[in-house]
């Protein structure tokens, strides 16, 4: 059993299951993009405070929001091989950053997603 640090690791542990738990796919995808946004801006927030193992989690829960975007990929969508390399690109970023922390380009990589997030609901939400 994972040991939480916090009540608040524990509550939003907690909030994801139940959320994933009760998900169609769209809402799974958006919760990986919210995940991948989230996991991004906290490992900035930690780098500037200090905590290291804070944000090596928080990249740890990125690539691992990352993993299930690429792995929920459907191949036979027009658009799938561009977000394959934009994830791919996104990947690299994020494990660059564990050896040699760059805030610039995760923040960027954090607007990005959330842009590519807004999208996705919009056009999910005209379709669905």
């Amino acid at each position: 059993m994972q040991v939480l640090r916090s009540p608040q690791e524990a509550y939003r542990k907690i909030d994801f299951d139940a959320r994933v738990a009760g998900a169609d796919p769209v809402q799974l995808v958006m919760l990986c993009y919210e995940q991948l946004a989230s996991a991004l801006g906290t490992a900035v927030h930690a780098s500037q405070h200090g905590d290291n193992a804070r944000k090596s989690a928080a990249l740890t829960r990125a690539l691992s929001a990352l993993t299930a975007l690429q792995m929920g990929l459907d191949r036979d969508h027009p658009i799938a091989g561009a977000l394959s390399t934009l994830f791919e690109g996104a990947r690299k970023t994020v494990l660059g950053s564990v050896l040699d922390f760059d805030a610039a380009a995760l923040a960027r990589l954090k607007a990005d997603v959330t842009e590519i997030a807004a999208a996705f609901r919009s056009t999910s939400s005209k379709h669905g």
